[in-house]
């Protein structure tokens, strides 16, 4: 009888196997990941990354209307970098929107440029460029200067073709801002704390509040007559210290061993450190709530990282991507957390350059909280 116990049954192993499959279609969350994990990846790889962006929101100040200027700008959104969405009064504006990330470039036409150009004085064009990703502007920095001997041919003919003899009629000066070495560093540094944050944050809050609920500590706090508010909050705070204890240390490291530069504040760098840590926890504390235990906690944390890394312009340029991926990445805190430690320590921004991206995220906050406190009042019931 010992003997038969211990053969190999392919009855007993096949009803494990079986017991298997029936336990994997209950676990909706497994399954889900089974299926959309694959498809989220293969449509962000294949569709969403570029590493060769085009298409790049740039302004213009023109300072000279002519026919040279305007075959110029022509030029230059036939070469498919540049998309020109705005027409800006002078190089303050200029400057502000290159602050703010609405623009990645702007063309400064000078005022006597035709004038110079007739003259045979080889005027040059201004181009101002926002270096802070160097992947997102060399590129197109090096299109434009093949755009110049084009642009002369096509224009300056007939009686101004002895312009056109020799070096270039005119040409291109292109000032790359904030980033005028273009040191990665400088671009991937500063998003590392978000991406830090992101990943550490909503895995414990998450991991958290399900093994309570594996253990059956829940049950006991649920027997109590705290509000859902209560016990929201009282969950995050300890963890909004530790994330600002990681923000310190990225914050040390940034500076003392990769040497990136801190223009801006540092009160600016931690409130907004502070109100991204809050995001993030808030959405812990929801995919807790829709997790059945600590497996399911972690797979549901992978699946909010990965659009966060790959879709918030963090390892690639954002505004490479098509609109259907930037809609997606608009959606997210990484995104506006990216745009503000880098605006505040490389640009330094104030606060009408920061609060283009400070509104989106108190919203996504609010908007998670009201989630994860009906989700809350759901198991209270």
């Amino acid at each position: 009888m010992t003997s038969l116990r211990n053969s190999f049954s392919i009855t007993r192993w096949w009803s494990i196997v079986l017991k298997e499959f029936l336990q994997l279609r209950r676990d909706r969350v497994t399954f889900g990941m089974i299926i959309g994990l694959p498809i989220v990846q293969l449509a962000l790889f294949g569709f969403a990354i570029n590493t060769d962006p085009k298409h790049l929101p740039t302004a213009v100040i023109v300072g000279d209307n002519s026919a040279f200027s305007r075959s110029f700008v022509a030029a230059m959104k036939n070469s498919a970098y540049f998309d020109f969405v705005e027409t800006l009064p002078n190089e303050e504006a200029g400057r502000r929107a290159l602050a703010q990330g609405r623009v990645q470039f702007v063309l400064n036409v000078p005022v006597d440029f035709s004038k110079r150009l007739l003259r045979g004085e080889r005027p040059s064009l201004l181009v101002e460029a926002d270096a802070t990703d160097p992947t997102a502007t060399n590129t197109a920095i090096a299109a434009l200067q093949s755009l110049v001997q084009p642009v002369a041919d096509k224009d300056i003919t007939g009686a101004l073709a002895h312009l056109n003899g020799g070096p270039a009629a005119f040409g291109v000066q292109v000032h790359n801002l904030y980033n005028p070495e273009g040191i990665t560093q400088y671009n991937v540094v500063p998003g590392l704390m978000g991406t830090i944050l992101t990943m550490t944050l909503v895995m414990m809050t998450g991991l958290a509040v399900t093994r309570e609920r594996e253990r059956g500590t829940m049950e006991n706090l649920l027997a109590t007559p705290v509000l859902p508010i209560e016990v929201m909050t009282g969950k995050i705070v300890p963890y909004v210290v530790i994330g600002l204890i990681q923000a310190s240390i990225i914050l040390l490291a940034t500076y003392f061993v990769f040497h990136v530069p801190f223009v801006g504040s540092p009160f600016a760098i931690y409130l907004a450190a502070l109100m991204f840590i809050a995001a993030n926890l808030t959405v812990g504390i929801t995919l807790s709530s829709l997790a059945q235990n600590q497996l399911q906690a972690m797979q549901l944390t992978v699946f909010y990282f990965l659009p966060n890394i790959l879709l918030s312009g963090f390892m690639f340029p954002f505004a490479g991507m098509p609109r259907w991926a930037q809609f997606i990445g608009n959606l997210l805190p990484l995104t506006y957390f990216n745009r503000l430690i880098r605006g505040i320590m490389l640009k330094g921004n104030d606060w009408a350059d920061l609060w283009p991206s400070v509104w989106p995220m108190a919203i996504f906050t609010a908007i998670v909280m009201g989630i994860a406190l009906r989700f809350y009042r759901r198991t209270l019931d």
